[in-house]
């Protein structure tokens, strides 16, 4: 008996470290005007009319979890924040979105890239009229 309690036991760490995921790597920064099916950008640009939907994708290269943030500044004051919680098996990519029905001011933009509340880059954009 103590053996079969001993043997469920182990089956059930092993079982549960299986399932542990760690953080998340990642390793490039889209920015663009469209999305793939993948949620990866399908159109790269850095020059958006003001009408525009701005697209950013971040992609992971790895399984892992996290919480990813896109945090958006126009002139260096904040526009739009958003956090996704995630977990993937594999490459992901993690796509955040801004729009503005009356359209966005003419100007120099900023997307930051937060995973766990620690920066991993920036991506500079502008719109032009």
């Amino acid at each position: 008996m103590k053996s079969l309690l001993l043997l469920l036991l182990t089956v059930v760490i092993v079982g549960a470290s299986g399932c542990s995921r760690g953080p998340l790597h990642v390793t490039t920064i889209q920015v663009g005007r469209s999305l793939n099916s993948d949620k990866s950008v399908g159109s790269h640009t850095t020059q958006f009319k003001p009408n525009d939907t701005i697209y950013v994708a971040v992609l992971t290269d790895a399984t892992g979890a996290g919480k990813i943030t896109a945090r958006w500044t126009y002139g260096g004051r904040p526009v739009s924040e958003e956090s996704k919680s995630v977990s993937y098996r594999g490459e992901a990519a993690t796509e955040f979105h801004i729009e503005n029905s009356g359209g966005f001011p003419a100007g120099d933009y900023k997307v930051q890239v937060l995973l766990d509340d620690q920066s991993v880059g920036e991506r500079d954009f502008r719109v032009v009229r």
